[in-house]
């Protein structure tokens, strides 16, 4: 390894130092520059000098592995490396916007403030996992927002892959990480888990809405471990006027065994953007932590020791999506709406931890003043919720695997199509009536869904009678379409 002299002016394979900009436990970040561009970018070279901990050594090269393989607005793109046999270092783009670390002065923050930041958050994390990575050092100084609002994660150093080498794991026993955001599974030795993303995110909005973090500022392993049998206090207890909802989603997120937390951080996210369907439990109502004979249960629970097995980062993700049915509630739909139940009703009993969101377009007029009641005097938006709650009864989903929303727009396909966007859907299921002179000229709702959605979409026929008179599925070359 060359010896090569870190000072402003100073060159590294072409880039150029322009200022030191931040010196952390174990490396040094650098504005950089080339001669052929005025973009500046950041250089990261480890500390890896005498004395220096062996573990920035081996965080570094799990960065140098992770960051080529991303990609997206919410990570910083990535330039170049360099490798230990000559200078190791990193050259990223320098994020424009803001970094969150400087919102710590203004905490509590007001609660939709807060909800809007850990939702991008969570959108990044979505996005991450999506990826095979698991950030595992998710906190303020590691999050910026770039100028047009995408929450963009920094630092791959304790991050892990399910398909590279994790470093860290084979030759590191301590856990690494920012003590108050680490999730107790990781005191354990599991980093394999996703939910310990969601696990932090938690703890940041927890800090984010009441000022304090749930665990303290302990940094003794003791201290940490507690958060193997010990529940923080609930945020109500701090703040009385703490929504129930957010509450809700809170706790969830900072259980102790990750499969009680939301499956993914799509289905976080779901929750954050839609606080009028979070289902309440218990959790929403705490006032206090769980009594002291619980917490002594926990802690000589012999499972909590033994280190949990999980599945492939993949295998988790694609075991909990999010399932949209569009539903048409209109007189002479039955048919049709029973064969969409029946086909969400096959996939959903593949896929235990999926989530159900059940959606009906209110159309509104173009040029015309609509009414809020119908012909008997009741509410259309309600008596349609009512409705689509009536649809699935039949799949007997529990409260918190099914939401119902009613969306009232002049364009129904372009509202279900935003509405997947926004939801982050991963499978759409919409039905198809039959072809017709009006609808080949103006086209169909299911066409438009299938030709721009961002993710699968299966389009559903009712069964047309067979010649014999039984009723058989009609073959449906749409029947699978991926936008």
């Amino acid at each position: 390894m060359i010896s090569v002299t870190l000072e402003p002016g100073a060159t590294i394979d072409g880039f150029v130092i322009e200022e030191p900009i931040h010196q952390g436990g174990m490396a040094t970040l650098f504005i950089v520059r080339r001669p052929d561009s005025p973009t500046q970018m950041v250089m990261k070279l480890p500390r890896i000098g005498e004395g220096e901990d062996p573990a920035a050594i081996v965080s570094f090269e799990m960065e140098q592995m992770i960051m080529p393989r991303l990609s997206g607005p919410h990570v910083p793109a990535y330039v170049a490396a360099g490798g230990f046999d000559v200078l190791p270092y990193i050259v990223m783009e320098r994020i424009a916007g803001k970094a969150l670390l400087s919102r710590l002065p203004e905490l509590p923050l007001p609660y939709d403030d807060a909800v809007q930041i850990a939702a991008r958050i969570g959108t990044a994390l979505a996005d991450l996992h999506r990826q095979h990575v698991i950030h595992h050092d998710v906190k303020p100084s590691n999050i910026m927002f770039r100028p047009s609002g995408e929450a963009v994660l920094l630092d791959y150093g304790l991050a892990c892959s399910d398909v590279l080498p994790d470093l860290m794991q084979e030759e590191f026993r301590l856990p690494f990480g920012t003590a108050p955001y680490m999730a107790p599974e990781r005191l354990l030795g599991v980093r394999d888990d996703p939910r310990s993303d969601l696990f932090a995110l938690g703890v940041l909005l927890y800090f984010f809405t009441t000022g304090e973090r749930p665990f303290g500022e302990t940094e003794t392993m003791y201290g940490m471990r507690r958060r193997l049998w010990r529940d923080p206090p609930p945020p109500r207890q701090l703040r009385p006027d703490y929504p129930p909802w957010l509450q809700e989603v809170v706790m969830r997120c900072l259980e102790i065994e990750p499969a009680w937390r939301h499956p993914t951080a799509a289905q976080l996210v779901f929750d954050l953007t839609h606080p009028d369907q979070v289902k309440l439990t218990t959790r929403s109502e705490k006032l206090k932590r769980d009594p002291f004979t619980t917490a002594l249960r926990r802690r000589f629970n012999p499972e909590l020791r033994q280190r949990r097995a999980s599945a492939s980062l993949a295998a988790e993700l694609s075991s909990a999506p999010i399932l949209m049915v569009a539903i048409d509630l209109a007189e002479g739909s039955t048919a049709l709406n029973d064969e969409l139940r029946l086909t969400a009703e096959r996939i959903l009993a593949t896929l235990p931890s999926a989530r159900l969101a059940c959606v009906n377009v209110l159309k509104l007029g173009r040029i015309t003043l609509d009414k809020t009641l119908d012909a008997h005097g009741q509410n259309k938006h309600v008596d349609r919720l009512v409705q689509l709650r009536h649809w699935a009864e039949p799949l007997k989903l529990s409260d918190d695997r099914l939401t119902v929303h009613v969306l009232e727009a002049v364009d129904p396909a372009a509202a279900i199509l935003d509405f997947v966007e926004a939801s982050h859907v991963n499978h759409i299921l919409i039905g198809a009536r039959r072809t017709s002179a009006l609808r080949k000229l103006l086209g169909s709702v299911s066409a438009k869904v299938t030709a721009e959605a961002p993710c699968t979409v299966t389009v559903v026929r009712k069964p047309a009678p067979s010649r014999s008179g039984l009723r058989t599925p009609e073959s449906d070359p749409e029947a699978e379409a991926s936008a």
